[in-house]
This record gives C-alpha cells, sequence and structure tokens, in this order.
C-alpha cells in the first residue's frame, strides 16, 4: 500500500495544493519553497498514529496552529490534509481539518469510496472536547480503518546529523523509531536482532568497501560497559580498529541511510541525501535505493543535487516541482509541464530539464553584490 494522492489547504506554504505521488518521488524546488513543509505532513499524520502521540500533541510540537496555517492564507481557515492510501485491492482516503482553536473541524474515512467514518457526530456535538482527538489515533475507534494508523505508524524520517551520532550520550532518549537525527543510532543497531543485524551490516559493509578505498571490514560490538559501537578496519598494517566517533560525515550518512533503507518502512522520508558524500556515490543513490527498497514501499526524497537527478532511469512522473508564488507554493508533477517533456523527448536527463525550474529569478543581480567599501 502507498499514498497515491495528497491534498492540502493552509499547511504552511501551502495555500491549497493538490498532486498525484508515485512509489518514488524526488522533490525539488528553490531554497524556502516549501520541501521540508511538503514532507512534514507525512511526519504530523506519524506523530497523531504514534504512541504517546495525538492531535494535541502534533500541533504543539510544531507550536501551535499559528505556525503551521500558510501565511497567504486567511488566520481563520482550517487547515485540511486529505490522503488517498492504494493497495492491490482495497482504496482508503482519509481527511481532517482543524480549526485555529486546534479542534477538529471535520474527520472523514472512505474505504473503497465508501464512507465509513463522518464527525463530527452525534456524540461529537454534545461534548466538543471529543474533537481534540482524531479517531485515527484511537484504538478502540479507528477499528474499521485500523490498516491507515498502522501505516503511518511505519513511516520513518531520517536526516542523521553525525555529530550526534558522534557523541550518543547527549541524549538519554531510547525511542529509537522517532529518532530522527540519529541521537541513538548505535542504540538502534543494538536493539536490533542479532542475525538481523548482522544481515544488514553484511549488506552496507559491502556497499562500504567499494565506495570507500582501503576499507575492509564493518562490524558491531559493545564495550566494557556495554556501549555499543560501530567498528571498522583499513587495509593499512597500522590502521586498527576506528570506531563511529571517527568516521567521515559522509561515511556516517551512507551508514544510515543504507540501514533505514534495510529496516524496510512502509513510507521512508529522507531529506538531501547527498549531504557530505562523493559526486560518483551521489550518482549510483538512486539505484542503490530503488534496488534496496521493498515492493511495496514508498520513499519521498527531497534533493538540491544534479548529480542525484541524473540518473536515467527517474521518469517525469517521479518529480514533484515545488513552484513559489505571492500566494503560496505551488506543486507539480515534472510530467504535467509541456516544456520538461519535450525536453526529455530529445533524450535531455530529468536534472538539465528540471533543475532550471528552481533557480530563483534575480540569481543573475548577484554579480553586482559587493563590499560598500570597493573603490572600483
Amino acid at each position: 500500500m502507498y499514498i497515491s494522492q495528497i491534498s492540502l489547504k493552509n499547511w504552511k506554504n501551502f495555500k491549497r495544493i493538490e498532486t498525484s505521488l508515485n512509489q518514488r518521488m524526488f522533490i525539488v524546488g528553490p531554497n524556502a519553497s516549501g520541501k521540508s513543509n511538503f514532507i512534514d505532513v507525512f511526519r504530523f499524520i506519524y506523530d497523531i498514529v504514534k504512541p504517546g502521540g495525538g492531535l494535541k500533541s502534533a500541533i504543539q510540537s510544531r507550536s501551535g496552529f499559528s505556525n503551521v496555517c500558510c501565511l497567504a492564507s486567511n488566520k481563520n481557515e482550517d487547515i485540511e490534509i486529505e490522503i488517498t492510501l492504494t493497495g492491490d485491492s482495497i482504496s482508503w482516503n482519509y481527511s481532517i481539518g482543524i480549526n485555529k482553536q486546534e479542534y477538529l473541524s471535520y474527520e472523514r474515512v472512505l474505504k473503497n469510496g465508501k464512507l465509513i467514518i463522518d464527525r463530527p457526530d452525534e456524540d461529537d456535538s454534545s461534548d466538543q472536547i471529543l474533537l481534540t482527538q482524531t479517531f485515527l489515533e484511537q484504538v478502540v475507534a479507528n477499528k474499521t480503518f485500523r490498516e491507515i494508523a498502522d501505516f503511518f505508524q511505519a513511516v520513518s524520517y531520517f536526516h542523521l546529523v553525525p555529530q550526534l551520532v558522534r557523541n550518543p550520550d547527549f541524549s538519554s532518549e531510547k525511542d529509537y523509531l522517532n529518532d530522527a537525527y540519529g541521537k541513538n543510532f548505535t542504540s538502534r543497531l543494538s536493539s536490533t536482532d542479532d542475525s538481523i543485524r548482522e544481515y544488514r551490516l553484511k549488506i552496507i559493509e559491502k556497499a562500504l568497501c567499494q565506495a570507500i578505498p582501503q576499507l575492509t571490514k564493518l562490524s558491531f560490538n559493545k564495550n566494557g560497559n556495554g556501549i555499543p559501537h560501530l567498528e571498522t578496519m583499513f587495509k593499512h598494517w597500522k590502521s586498527g580498529k576506528h570506531q563511529e566517533n571517527k568516521f567521515s560525515d559522509g561515511m556516517l550518512r551512507l551508514i544510515g541511510l543504507l540501514w533505514i533503507l534495510l529496516e524496510s518502512h512502509c513510507l521512508m522520508l529522507f531529506e538531501e541525501p547527498e549531504l557530505s558524500l562523493n559526486v560518483s556515490i551521489i550518482r549510483e543513490l538512486p539505484s542503490l535505493m530503488y534496488r534496496l527498497q521493498a515492493e511495496q514501499n514508498q520513499i519521498f526524497i527531497s534533493t538540491h543535487s544534479y548529480d542525484l537527478l541524473s540518473d536515467e532511469a527517474i521518469n517525469a512522473n517521479e518529480v514533484l516541482l515545488l513552484i513559489p508564488e505571492n500566494n503560496g507554493t505551488q506543486i507539480k508533477l515534472a510530467s504535467s509541464i509541456p516544456e520538461i517533456n519535450l525536453l526529455l523527448e530529445e533524450n535531455m536527463c530529468i536534472a538539465d530539464a528540471v533543475l532550471p525550474y528552481t533557480n530563483p529569478n534575480d540569481m543573475i543581480q548577484w554579480s553586482f553584490i559587493h563590499n560598500g567599501n570597493d573603490t572600483d
């Protein structure tokens, strides 16, 4: 099952958008166009359904309604999210509206086009406090559509920060699935079944040996105090063993990326996976991610990288282009833009066809910016 359609109203950069989605999507656009905010809507639903989460918690963790709604919209407008999930023999449609009091204005669920949940219902009308919680987050209430909750509980966002991996004691949090930045990455590995961990690390080791000269081995160990560590060995006879606090940023990011792919979540969200990586590795990422991606899983990737988008296997219907306008950012499939299709018909790669649309119009003016003290 995967997300095949999304509609947003009054969500951060987006006043009103609607687009279809495929199982692999590359999200491109200028800086501050809303790539992270688009990805965040899926994290928002995850925050509603995760253990200990909920609607109120999801909104408050984003500093309240006023920081979630679109600046281009009327402040009294509801935030609206509608998502369609498509499986082999089933289709789900889940939609919610949230008002400025942070109550549900509506919650609806359709199964194969038939309405099975429609709130507010009679109970909500007699007790407005019920509208502070979605049925989606309640085990008792979501019995007839729990597949939706299960799907979003398996969403994974991962944007590893190397400094946090090198210093895992900065946080005592042990919520591994919600550890988006790698604060407890080695503990995450430690909590994995031994045989599964060894299997995944062997795959990662093979990839690293091809990408990093002289590397011969990647392993997992615990020191005398029971603290988990990743260890590597290199061909140099004096190299000895190196733990994660000695790994480069690129090496840590690549290990984290491959590990998350091998964990095989329903939906995986990656922001700029090209960071700190060699160009030759970046060019291979799309095909590597495709090979490691389970058949029914979905991947969303935001990127600025020409090299990542130069993969010939990327189709125009796998690229979402974010276009900032005065009344909020618009979002379009690259395949819906005739000019891009013409360029692709001439055998131009996606990177060359799409990335010029992400260039700010006024960048040429940078050539006229100089220190005011210049006398030339």
